[in-house]
């Protein structure tokens, strides 16, 4: 699915948006569709500079982020002149280092978890001064491991679970102020990190065949779900975890 063949459009002109660890995958998805709806976007990745990726990260302001570093995160929202939509797409998984062992499992959750509600509360006062129509807006990645079980990797499935419960705290917590929290759970999508996955047929096919659309995602179908849940068109959706996951949930 490419959002550009969409009959949907959204015009996002004069809006300032963050989007974490939108150097690649999903995050670069979702900052391309920002930037083709007209607004002002802001990504980050952990290398030194845009220079250091392969894609084409023309027309974005780029700044240096570890989400393991508080006081980084600090700087990365001092930085922003203003905020009106903050996309904590950042995060990844360790599987590969074994997220049984204790402090792996507390990377995972500084990373996918930790660092999604400093970023949050970093941005906070900015996204309450958003004239945006619809308010300002945190938009969390939650994943199909916030609702079933992965033994590979507990950490990160329980980071994403926090996400989902996040969302709805903070949506509760942040009304007043004008901001609307909302999360994508994120189905089986193209990406780098899933590279290895889709090549193997071994595991592939048993999620092919219990998605009833019966296909991967790719990056612009969460992209739209986003765009849509910071839209004016969702002023009144707040605390809810969106799944763009072809159906895979569903399935009993």
């Amino acid at each position: 699915m490419d959002v550009s063949r969409s009959n949907v459009t959204f015009d996002y002109r004069n809006a300032r948006v963050l989007v974490t660890g939108g150097s690649h995958g999903i995050g670069a998805g979702i900052a391309a569709a920002y930037r083709a709806a007209g607004a002002e976007v802001t990504i980050t990745g952990t290398r030194p500079s845009a220079a250091d990726y392969d894609g084409d990260l023309d027309g974005y302001r780029y700044l240096q982020l570890e989400l393991t570093d508080g006081d980084r995160i600090l700087e990365v929202a001092g930085a922003l002149p203003g905020l009106d939509i903050l996309v904590n797409n950042a995060g990844c998984n360790y599987a590969a280092e074994n997220e049984y062992d204790p402090a792996v499992f507390e990377r995972s959750v500084q990373v996918n978890l930790l660092g999604a509600y400093r970023m949050a509360h970093a941005c906070r006062e900015k996204l309450a001064n958003s004239d945006l129509p619809g308010g300002g807006s945190v938009i969390g990645l939650a994943s199909m491991t916030s609702y079933f079980g992965v033994t590979a990797v507990p950490g990160y499935g329980a980071a994403k679970a926090g996400i989902v419960q996040l969302t709805k705290t903070l949506a509760m917590a942040w009304a007043g102020e004008g901001i609307r929290v909302n999360a994508v759970a994120a189905g089986f999508i193209r990406s780098n990190m899933m590279g290895h996955f889709e090549s193997t047929p071994a595991m592939v096919e048993p999620v092919l065949a219990r998605t009833p659309l019966k296909r991967l995602g790719d990056p612009a179908d969460i992209a739209g779900a986003v765009l849509f849940l910071t839209s004016a068109a969702a002023r009144f959706v707040t605390g809810q975890t969106l799944p763009v996951d072809g159906g895979y949930s569903v399935v009993g």
